[in-house]
């Protein structure tokens, strides 16, 4: 595991949460200590006073009417966490569960949950040895927070079902001993705090923007390098007309599209007596459709960012020392923000695939052969991974459907109004995957298509992308199979490889 970095929970940014998705973990600032360490004395008092307050010495949800004897309050906790383990379906992979657990500590290092600093520190331990609770994906309506996910951490915790330790699934009890670490044994409040709150849904929806943001700077790459290959003007991106129109991500799409396509001999070959007027809108409305979805990402940062940094569970400890009860741990904002996500992915793909039907197409790409086939008709060239890219619009297209709207009351009524705001965001992560390889479609055919027009060259820019590309699949002179080489290509484009240099920032310095 990288080194780690200390984080400030009242100043979190996305790139330092980025930065921990791909592997580093957090230590909170020594600052913290003091306020977690006074919030968990409130609780003590409060559990051992007669005042009821929700989770400390009454019961949950619709049982918040039964008084808890002081005796019973370990146990209350112990049962809370045990009975909420019943998350479905296959484990979260382990690059979310490490968000997880980041997220967790840094809402607990704000001091107003009423946990221990033994909870922190056992926490970011895990994270140190790399030992990582099997979390079910499946079982968070977003309510009262990640209440299913959240146990299952929670339960590991205390010595209860299992951790992942370097790909080796153990019982929890074991894994901590192995690495020398001891469970904890809750106090009050302890284990509602651990689980109210939305760090799953926000971990989803981080790794969702992450990877949608990743996916769409690519497409500025394959996009230009479509433009290219189709001989289409470059004049639409002039920057002129993005400043007219203001949209900060619109401009910042049209900067890096000039950029990208600057020294194009293509370019230069027909800048003079073509007899287009106007290209089809896939190129000529890039700026607007991919800035578009900049701005619409950036936005949904700066939700998640805040949310990144939050105290989220319920009741909260204050400075003075009352504990209340609020709705803090509601997954609306994470719900909204990730349907925000999702449209954008569909979108980014939606005019990718359209760029891929025009290459493929001797009408539309302006000289190019039938499917970019070599010999049409011994050959089917491009036919069908064309094919394969209309089917991962359409599915992304259906994934973008949204979630937040689709509220079902639980709990016997009491939570009457939920975010469905976990699998809204754990989509996402699907959806990412069939636009990278939707991406890598356009990147083959484009290459293709650039290599076509020689002698004429593309862009030095877009030279080094080809280049990238051609390192893990050859230029198509005859039917192959193409399959491995799609899932080559789509790794590039998630492990960034095709990210332009000076690409947009995803947080900007307004955020």
């Amino acid at each position: 595991m990288e080194a780690h970095m200390l984080v400030d929970p009242q100043n979190v940014t996305l790139s330092a949460l980025e930065t921990v998705y791909r592997g580093a973990f957090p230590e909170l600032i020594p600052e913290c200590r003091e306020r977690v360490d006074r919030s968990a004395l409130a609780v003590a008092r409060a559990a051992a006073g007669g005042t009821p307050i929700y989770g400390v010495n009454t019961g949950f949800g619709k049982l918040a009417s039964v008084r808890i004897s002081a005796d019973n309050t370990r146990t209350l906790q112990r049962n809370l966490i045990l009975s909420h383990c019943t998350g479905v379906g296959d484990p979260l992979p382990a690059d979310i569960v490490r968000l997880i657990i980041a997220l967790k500590i840094i809402s607990l290092g704000r001091g107003a949950s009423g946990v221990r600093w033994e909870l922190i520190a056992l926490l970011t331990e895990m994270l140190r040895h790399e030992i990582l609770p099997v979390i079910p994906a499946q079982g968070s309506v977003g309510a009262s927070g990640d209440l299913v996910p959240l146990a299952h951490l929670t339960a590991t915790m205390i010595g209860e079902g299992d951790l992942d330790c370097h790909g080796r699934r153990l019982a929890a009890s074991r894994a901590l001993q192995q690495a020398g670490l001891s469970p904890v044994k809750l106090r009050a409040k302890e284990g509602l705090g651990m689980i109210n709150g939305t760090q799953v849904s926000t971990a989803l929806a981080l790794s969702g923007l992450f990877d949608s943001w990743r996916n769409a700077i690519s497409s500025l790459t394959t996009g230009a390098l479509s433009t290219d290959a189709a001989m289409g003007s470059s004049t639409p991106f002039r920057a002129e007309i993005h400043v007219l129109r203001g949209h900060q991500g619109q401009i910042d799409a049209a900067s890096t599209l000039r950029r990208l396509l600057e020294g194009s001999q293509v370019r230069e070959s027909h800048r003079h007596g073509d007899q287009r007027v106007q290209d089809p809108y896939c190129l000529r409305c890039q700026p607007q459709v991919l800035g578009a979805a900049l701005t619409v990402l950036r936005q949904a940062g700066d939700t998640l960012r805040v949310e990144a940094g939050a105290v989220t569970d319920n009741p909260l400890v204050l400075e003075d020392g009352c504990i209340i009860s609020g709705g803090n741990f509601h997954g609306e904002p994470v719900g909204l923000a990730a349907d925000q996500i999702a449209i954008v992915v569909a979108e980014t793909g939606a005019i990718a695939q359209r760029r891929i039907a025009l290459l493929v197409d001797p009408a539309l790409s302006h000289g190019l052969p039938a499917f970019l086939a070599p010999d049409p008709g011994l050959n089917s060239g491009m036919m069908a991974a064309e094919v394969v890219s209309a089917a991962l619009a359409s599915e992304n297209k259906a994934l973008s459907n949204p979630r937040v709207v689709d509220s079902t009351p639980t709990s016997a009524n009491q939570e009457d109004h939920v975010a469905m705001s976990c699998h809204g965001a754990y989509r996402l992560r699907e959806m990412n995957q069939n636009l990278s390889r939707l991406l890598a479609i356009e990147a083959l055919c484009a290459a293709q298509g650039v290599e076509m027009r020689r002698p004429y060259e593309t862009s030095p820019a877009l030279r080094g992308f080809v280049r990238a590309i051609r390192a893990v699949s050859e230029p198509l002179h005859e039917d192959r199979a193409l399959a491995s080489d799609l899932e080559e290509v789509a790794r590039l484009i998630r492990d960034g490889k095709l990210v332009p240099a000076n690409a947009p920032r995803l947080e900007t310095q307004k955020q």
